[in-house]
């Protein structure tokens, strides 16, 4: 669940004003984010419904294998998964965020409730409702995605915002305090926010190919340094979050904040 960051911060210094100008065409790239994010809630719910069945077998080690995985396509696509109300809170919230708002346990459902259940007892008993009530919601989202307004803005905040949420909150281990599998988060907030690039270079090559050439820098450098903590040849594997030393935790914030900084200045597309 992403929560407020420092983009209007980072923007400003940039000295680019989302609202100052009239945007180019970019339909082709909003049409093809939407098409991104439509593959990765399809994934998201194959995932929470192989989850949810082990869930429902009583498969404990299995179901907190495919915990983190099944996650990193949420994680992927927030910038727009999260624009549907109080979905996000149901699918993704943490019981700090319910807490803030005046809410208890009670009125906690979605991934992190089945989380602190599994690691806590080490085992599934009740998680059943839990796991119908998650399915049910992300096939809900799946539902309402195609029919989200997709601008230029809502990806380039979106891509900053991804960022921010890593080396400001996620970095504390706050995301998944139960599991530890923090990292997996890290890597799929990363990879959503490397796709908005990917999709914005050819433009932001026209406008600016230093510029261009330093994102891309700067996603290699912490995608090394994600990868240093990842034990699979293929796929994902990550430590425990708790395992990497504070150096390393320090190391990791700094590269996507460095990465933050020129990502904020993408809107040069927009003039």
């Amino acid at each position: 669940m992403m929560r407020l960051s420092a983009l209007a911060l980072t923007i400003a210094a940039s000295g680019f004003s989302l609202s100052a100008i009239a945007a180019p065409d970019l339909s082709k790239e909003t049409s093809s984010y939407r098409e991104f994010v439509i593959h990765q809630i399809d994934q998201l719910v194959t995932d929470t419904e192989k989850f949810v069945q082990y869930l429902d077998n009583g498969d404990v080690a299995n179901a907190k294998k495919l915990y983190p995985i099944s996650r990193m396509a949420y994680e992927r696509s927030e910038p727009l998964a999260e624009s549907f109300g109080d979905l996000d809170p149901r699918i993704d919230a943490r019981l700090a965020d319910l807490e803030g708002e005046g809410k208890g346990e009670k009125d906690w459902t979605g991934f992190h409730k089945i989380e602190k259940i599994l690691w806590e007892t080490n085992s599934t008993q009740g998680t059943k409702e839990l796991g119908v009530q998650l399915l049910k919601d992300i096939k809900e989202l799946r539902a309402k995605v195609p029919t989200a307004e997709v601008t230029p803005e809502l990806m380039i905040s979106g891509a900053v915002d991804l960022l921010n949420e890593v080396s400001t909150s996620k970095v504390t281990g706050e995301e998944e305090i139960f599991s530890k599998t923090d990292l997996y988060d890290f890597k799929a907030n990363i990879e959503g926010a490397e796709k908005i690039y990917e999709l914005f270079k050819p433009r932001l090559e026209e406008k600016d190919k230093q510029l261009s050439a330093e994102i891309a820098q700067r996603f290699e450098a912490v995608n090394k340094l994600l990868a240093s903590h990842n034990n699979a040849k293929e796929g994902f594997d990550y430590k425990p979050y708790n395992q990497l030393s504070k150096d390393e935790i320090k190391t990791l914030a700094e590269a996507v904040n460095k990465l933050g900084e020129p990502l904020a200045q993408m809107g040069v597309i927009l003039e």
